[in-house]
């Protein structure tokens, strides 16, 4: 049968003072609604999959710190569709781990990886690439399936994959390679040869062919995931994934099993999803979510800006006034007990902002 897992583990320490170590960007009701209301990231995500797959069939795999917080933001999560990271060893794991416990109650899954932190319009398109990509399995059981994004730019700030040959299913088409994040000048030419989509970080692929490849890949990971599932479900597996995980070695999922799959012929395909794609990654990210006035300033909460344009501003308190005069290009957040103001150009450097304040502080504002 065909599953889906929600990665929902990260911290968006480039989304801080918001985004906490207690509670991530993915939890925060940072989406705003058609009722005028807002409602979280992995709200969003375990909503959008609905349109493809039943609920029993969703899983979360999240930080156990999040576990409560995950349940009360999902409710119609099934209880035993909750997979709980106890200290994060990167990609290859937290998928491994997903997919080992998929595979022990469906060994035939068919299980797509998607992200918690990502806004796609329309849902319709994403259900119909997600649906493409499962076909695909049909046809080639052992393929490892990426959805590429097409792009409306040449941003660096993604990774890349190369389109090749059309595959036998309509909509796929054979991967030929994987490309880092480009300078300005490569990113261009990706966009003008057509032949490149962003890599959205989603998969599909069969759990046992995860399993497999880590077994010939990372052995050691593979080894401690199965000490893990043969444990029976409950008290005794809990305590075996305690032990045995955070000793696994931290490795990313792409390294792991799509560069080496990406070295055989006709392993590796790849879904054009052609959508609206945000990756809620910073404050400039986030603002696309956020209400905007005729200067390009967008926020959420009391705010009163005079000649001022192209800022960021949210506060999360309900009583309290931010107010801007003669501020241009800024992100601005107040929360209750820190407000940060920064450039929108150096937005991506607020996680090292906030490991200067940790440095300082500890984490009293982490």
């Amino acid at each position: 049968m065909r599953h889906a897992v929600i990665m929902a583990g990260g911290s968006g320490t480039r989304l801080w003072p918001l985004s906490r170590a207690q509670r991530p960007k993915q939890l925060l009701d940072v989406v705003a609604d058609a009722e005028g209301g807002a409602h979280s990231l992995l709200a969003e995500a375990f909503t959008r999959l609905e349109t493809v797959l039943p609920p029993d069939r969703i899983w979360v795999c999240t930080a156990a710190r999040y576990a409560d917080l995950v349940r009360a933001a999902l409710p119609r999560l099934q209880p035993d569709r909750l997979v709980l990271e106890p200290t994060a060893r990167d990609t290859a794991n937290a998928v491994g781990l997903a997919a080992a416990l998929v595979a022990d109650v469906d060994p035939d899954a068919e299980l797509a990886v998607v992200s918690a932190d990502h806004v796609i319009r329309p849902v319709e398109a994403f259900g119909a690439a997600l649906t493409t990509a499962y076909d695909l399995l049909s046809a080639r059981p052992t393929a490892l399936v990426t959805l590429g994004v097409t792009p409306t730019s040449p941003a660096t700030g993604f990774g890349y994959v190369q389109k090749g040959a059309p595959t036998e299913v309509p909509g796929a088409a054979e991967a030929v390679s994987f490309r880092e994040k480009p300078d300005r000048a490569t990113a261009e030419a990706y966009l003008a040869s057509g032949d490149y989509l962003w890599n959205s970080g989603m998969f599909v692929w069969r759990a046992r062919t995860v399993l497999d490849a880590l077994a010939d890949h990372l052995p050691e990971s593979a080894e401690g995931l199965a000490r893990i599932v043969a444990a029976p479900a409950g008290p005794e597996r809990d305590a075996v994934l305690a032990e045995v995980f955070p000793t696994l070695p931290k490795i990313s999922v792409d390294y792991a099993v799509l560069e080496p799959a990406a070295a055989e012929p006709g392993r590796v395909a790849v879904v054009d999803l052609d959508v609206e794609w945000l990756d809620i990654g910073s404050w400039p990210a986030l603002a696309h979510t956020l209400e905007a006035d005729d200067d390009g300033n967008a926020g959420r909460g009391l705010r009163v800006l005079l000649d001022s344009s192209g800022n960021v501003v949210l506060s999360d308190d309900p009583d309290h006034l931010v107010a801007l005069l003669g501020v241009r290009d800024c992100v601005v957040v107040h929360t209750a007990d820190v407000t940060m103001v920064c450039p929108v150009a150096d937005a991506e450097r607020v996680k090292q902002l906030l490991a200067e304040v940790e440095s300082r502080y500890g984490g009293r504002f982490g």
